[in-house]
């Protein structure tokens, strides 16, 4: 009883959203745990950020192994860079336009007397409400998967901290499956006996179900975001970027961090 008395609701929180324009995916790794770090810290409110990339990457998770998940070979010669975020979950694969991934930058009190599954889906529900509005039958997969009828639209993963949680979704928009498997050894193993026809089952597309440009379905979620919790669009300080490259000079650029799971 006294978790519940304790969680707060989202509309407890003033929420703000930042735009940080086409970002490299070591900026991108850099600013999830700044804003993570910030937002922990209480100098910054809860924020909402999607993510628009400046080239192309295989993103790993935290404890996946490089060797394991990428053909490094491939990669290289695709120019497809490596990196590795701050949380678990799989390996993704993104190049600009692609995918609609997104960050929630949340209070811990959000998710307070829930388990990783219900908490998870409470970070979702926005999402699976918006795509309901543009017609798609969506919903949550334990543990971190949002799903359709007509195959897998998203992964999920987490990174906690003492006040704060970060909870970022990648969805598939328009991915070039055939470059996907080359990268992915995973792929290659799940799609070996089934080839790309399988492969567009596995990880469906989002203009393929809606037939909508991008930035379209990011108004959508953003909108239903804002119905539902409230959200000021707020302009991004420059200052950030200051942590932001530290980080990836100290960390996310350098071989230490990328093959610590070799």
């Amino acid at each position: 009883m006294q978790e519940q008395i304790n969680r707060s609701q989202w509309t407890d929180h003033p929420w703000e959203l930042i735009d940080t324009g086409p970002q490299s995916p070591q900026r991108h790794m850099a600013l999830d745990q700044v804003l993570l770090d910030e937002v922990n810290a209480g100098i910054r409110p809860p924020t909402l950020r999607f993510w628009d990339w400046a080239s192309p990457a295989v993103v790993i998770g935290t404890f996946q192994s490089v060797r394991n998940e990428v053909d490094t070979t491939t990669a290289a010669n695709l120019g497809v860079q490596i990196v590795r975020r701050i949380t678990g979950g799989g390996a993704m694969f993104v190049e600009p336009g692609n995918s609609i991934t997104y960050s929630v930058y949340a209070p811990k009190s959000l998710v307070a007397g829930m388990s990783f599954s219900e908490g998870y889906e409470a970070m979702d529900a926005f999402v699976l409400a918006a795509l309901s509005d543009l017609g798609i039958k969506a919903w949550y997969e334990p543990l971190n998967d949002i799903a359709s009828e007509i195959g897998k639209l998203a992964g999920a993963a987490q990174a906690h901290r003492e006040n704060a949680i970060l909870h970022h979704v990648t969805m598939s928009y328009n991915i070039d499956v055939g470059k996907l498997v080359q990268v992915l050894r995973i792929g290659k193993e799940k799609l070996s006996d089934k080839g790309t026809k399988s492969a567009v089952k596995r990880v469906d597309a989002l203009r393929r179900q809606t037939g909508l440009e991008r930035d379209e379905i990011i108004a959508s979620m953003t909108n239903t975001f804002k119905r539902r919790h409230g959200l000021k669009k707020v302009d991004f300080d420059a200052s950030v970027w200051n942590k932001v490259d530290r980080l990836v000079d100290e960390k996310f650029s350098t071989d230490e961090w990328l093959y610590k799971v070799r």
